[in-house]
């Protein structure tokens, strides 16, 4: 089971460059990505498919148009996907 992590290492990660378009709002992490048009947003959807089913995570994807805003959550607390691959 992965390891939730603490406030101070959740900080530390979202400082990371790969962090750098996300939010965080407790539990959660959110992301919006703007697309030039639909196939893109397709794409895009099909890689994060594959990267967030290897980590075993299951995101919110809402697509408005070309904008999609993505939304990672857990209620135990945010964890280390290092141990979930």
């Amino acid at each position: 089971m992965p390891r939730v992590l603490d406030d101070s290492e959740i900080d530390d990660r979202m400082s990371g460059a790969e962090m750098r378009e996300w939010r965080r709002d407790g539990n959660v992490l959110r992301r919006t990505i703007e697309a030039h048009d639909f196939p893109t947003v397709v794409r895009m959807l099909e890689r994060i498919v594959v990267d967030t089913q290897r980590l075993d995570r299951r995101p919110d994807i809402d697509i408005r148009g070309g904008v999609v805003h993505f939304t990672l959550y857990s209620d135990a607390g945010l964890t280390d996907v290092k141990e979930a691959s």
